[in-house]
Parts: C-alpha cells; structure tokens; sequence
C-alpha cells in the first residue's frame, strides 16, 4: 500500500507539474486575455485530453515564427511594388474616380500588411454555386494551353474529384505543368491510389504540411483553406467552393449548397499566382516567381480594381480580419454580411454594433442549418447582443449558405475564403479579394437581397423567449469560440 500510495502521490504531483507549467508558458505568450483563459480552462478541466489538445491545436507558431517568407527574401519586387504604390496612392495618381478615393485608407492598409497590390485592368465574373463553378473551372482546364496550378483544402473521392483527376492527368499527359498544393488534413479521406495515379501521369501533387503522428503538434492546427486556380496565368478562381460532391449536390436532411466564387481575368490573376508561387515554395523549395511565364502582364478590357488578400500564420498582421474591420468602420450606408461561420471575437462585435447603431444598415446572414452543430451553437450566442444594437440577423432555410461575401455600400466588396471566425483570421491560411467597382458590388448586393427571400429574419423579442437548453447550449459552446 505505501508503494502505491507513494505512486500515485508522483502522478499527482507530475500532472500538476506539467498542468501548471503549461498554463504559465500559455500567460506568458500574451495572446487574447479571452483565448488564454479559454485555454487554461480547458486544460484544467478536461486532463490529461485538454493538455494534449492544446499540443495538437494550442500552440502559437505564428509567434514563433514556424513559418516565414523570410526564405524568399521577403520577394524583393513585391515590397518595391507595395511601397511605390502608397506612395502613388498619397498623390492619387491611381485613384480618379472620387469613390475609389474614399476607399484609399483600405487599401493603403491592404499594401502595407499583406503587400495586396492593387491591379487595375481586370474583370470579375461571379459565380453563385457548384452547378455554375465547377463546369467553369473544367473549362478553363480543358484549354489550358502553358501551366494549371491548383491549391485546395478539400478534394474528397467522389464525381467531382474522378473529373478533376481525368483532366488534370490528360493535361499532364500531354506536357502541360500541373501543380497542385493539396491540404493534409482537408484531403485526408482521398485515397493513395488517387494521388499516386495523378503522379504517376506527371501532376506535381504536393501535401500542404503533412501531418505525421509525432510531429502531430507542430501541424495539426495550421490549415491552408485557401481554394485557388490559375490557367495560363489568364483565368483564375477563388471563393468558398472545393472539389466534394457536396458542394454540388448538397446535404442529405441540410438541402443545396449555396456558395460564392468569382472567375476572374487580368493583372489580378498574376496577384492570385503569386500567392500560389509563395506556397509552392514552402512545400517543395522550388522557386516560380522569378520566372517570367508565371508572372505573365495580362490586361483586361475592364477596369475592376481588386487587391488580392492573402492571410495566415507566415504573416505578422491579420490581415483579412483587418480588412473585414476596416470595411464596416468606413460604411455610410450599408454593410451586407454571408459567412457560413460566425465567431469573429469582441472586437468585430463591437465594429458591428457601432456601425449599426451609427445608422447603418448591417444585415448578417447564417445559415440555419449547418454541417457543425458545435460552431452554429457559438454563432447563435452572438444573436442578442447583434440584435440589441440593431443589427439585422437572418436564418437562410434554403440549404446551406457557405458564401463569404461582405458587400458595402455598393462601392466595394469582398469574395473568398475566410470565414468571419477566429480560425480564418489567425490560423488559417486564406485569400481574399477585396473589388473595388460599383457593378460587381450591387450585383453581389442583389444576389444577397435574393438570398434573403429564402430566409427568414430574426426577431429580438422572439429570440429572448428561445429555449432554455438552447441558451445553454450556446453559452457552453461560445466558451470555446477562441478555440475553434
């Protein structure tokens, strides 16, 4: 008895130990006073699962620099071509129109946290779900002619991904590049045999930070969400939209996907190919952006300024979030918010409510059905507060709304990938393009008026009297908002 009285005397003391070192060494990391506590809790109250959760997910490597474009030397030419542009910018020699000039402070923000230049002669066309995206996006394969790059965060075994691999390996077949930046933990269902068929015709198919499981804990919580296609460097794709059925059928007991994506062509599609480049280099070492064919000059006959917003943990600043909070700070009229995930932190809240409590109209669109119970239920628990300040809430019924689309004053948009949660802000790799054109924004303004006669608007005096179990389930849930 005193040997095992003796034994479990050590464990105590070792789990105690090693509890309390990993509490002190997350305070002193300086996070969010919210997501500290969020973790510190977790890691008291759920041992031994909650320490190793936060190994595997808790770890801030972009304060330790796991990951930096320093290898790339900072891409000399993209930091001469960002400065030279603000200082273009405070002489308004780019800006002519006055309601681009409004928008100055946004974009001179853009150039300096993620060097987003700006690119003029562009067309965007939007695409409004899976039946309109993919056959555009197998199209622009079909005629690829130089190179295809691709990088996605889901690609699961189904049609969609039976085609993508008869393309891409008949274009691979035929001496056309093929490179393709594949998530790790996003395409975990995807078979060997399917990526060894695409090698074995010549697609460069890369894992974007396989996870192997001891190293587990330096990986598991940075994910590339970015969904990217360039053609040719003439035509590229970017929006919510991967390579699942899902996306195209829809979700048994949930109804159809509904979704955002843009086709684009012009100087923009170089912007979206540099992105690829600098993730190409982090996979596999291989330089593409000091070679001329991947950084082609393509001008359309159209003048849609856009700004290519790239975010992640290589990154000192947070730059979608900032720019989603810049974009409802500077609305006079309207802001129109899609996003299928709703968790963005004290701070936009706050935006949120200032902006409609200031008179403008800000309408919030949810899906009220979604594929993560856990993430609707934190969602919902940001309701009231929205409510209260005048914000509008509204529970699209038609399916499930994935689009991550704000539209502001009809002047400027922005289409992409990151969802308004904490994930997509810090965690995530993701790209955004920030349009800055009057016709493209009120058309993704009448596309989210149409999507609102599917929907039904929530009330404050019918959200007060929900159920019980229902507050609780919320209140619980956002507890772990920080984490999700």
């Amino acid at each position: 008895m005193d040997w095992l009285a003796l034994l479990i005397y050590a464990l105590i003391l070792l789990y105690l130990g090693t509890i309390l070192t990993a509490a002190y060494n997350i305070i002193l990391e300086n996070r969010n006073p919210v997501k500290t506590v969020a973790w510190v809790v977790v890691i008291l109250l759920l041992p031994p699962i909650g320490f190793l959760f936060f190994l595997y997910f808790g770890v801030n490597y972009r304060k330790n620099k796991m990951f930096s474009r320093k290898e790339l030397g900072d891409i000399k030419w993209l930091q001469y071509m960002s400065e030279d542009q603000k200082q273009r910018l405070k002489k308004s020699e780019i800006l002519k129109r006055e309601d681009r000039k409004e928008w100055q402070k946004l974009m001179t923000l853009l150039l300096s946290n993620s060097k987003a230049l700006l690119t003029r002669y562009n067309k965007a066309e939007i695409l409004n779900d899976g039946k309109e995206t993919f056959p555009a996006i197998f199209n622009a394969i079909a005629k690829a002619r130089k190179f295809i790059h691709l990088e996605y965060y889901i690609v699961e075994k189904g049609e969609l991904a039976s085609r993508l691999k008869e393309l891409l390996t008949a274009k691979a077949r035929a001496g056309i590049e093929v490179r393709f930046i594949y998530d790790d933990v996003g395409c975990w269902s995807l078979s060997k045999q399917y990526i060894r068929e695409m090698r074995g015709a010549g697609v460069q198919m890369v894992p974007f930070l396989p996870v192997i499981f001891q190293r587990l804990a330096d990986k598991a919580n940075y994910r590339n969400h970015r969904k990217i296609v360039v053609i040719d460097g003439e035509v590229g794709f970017v929006g919510g939209l991967n390579f699942a059925d899902r996306y195209l059928n829809g979700i048994p007991k949930i109804g159809c996907w509904r979704d955002t994506h843009l086709c684009v062509r012009g100087e923009v599609v170089t912007s979206l190919n540099t992105v690829f480049g600098i993730d190409w280099y982090f996979v596999r070492q291989e330089l593409l952006l000091n070679r001329e064919e991947y950084l082609p000059h393509k001008e359309e006959d159209g003048n849609t300024l856009i700004q290519t917003v790239a975010s992640g943990p290589d990154s000192d600043w947070s730059s979608i979030q900032q720019a989603y909070f810049t974009l409802i700070n500077m609305a006079k009229k309207y802001v129109f918010i899609s996003t299928p995930y709703f968790m963005p932190g004290e701070t936009t809240v706050n935006c949120l409510k200032a902006a409609a409590m200031g008179g403008v109209d800000v309408r919030l669109m949810l899906p009220h059905n979604s594929d993560s119970r856990l993430t609707h239920w934190c969602s919902c628990s940001y309701v009231e507060e929205l409510l209260e300040a005048g914000v509008k809430v509204y529970w699209y019924q038609k399916g499930l709304n994935h689009s991550k689309v704000i539209v502001v004053d009809g002047i400027v948009a922005s289409v992409g990938t990151a969802n308004m949660d904490m994930r997509s802000f810090e965690e995530n790799f993701e790209v955004n393009l920030i349009l800055y054109d009057r016709a493209v924004s009120k058309s993704l303004a009448s596309f989210f008026m149409e999507d609102l006669k599917n929907s039904r608007e929530e009330s404050i005096n019918h959200w007060k009297f929900r159920p019980k179990r229902q507050r609780v389930k919320e209140s619980l849930a956002r507890l772990f908002a920080p984490l999700l």
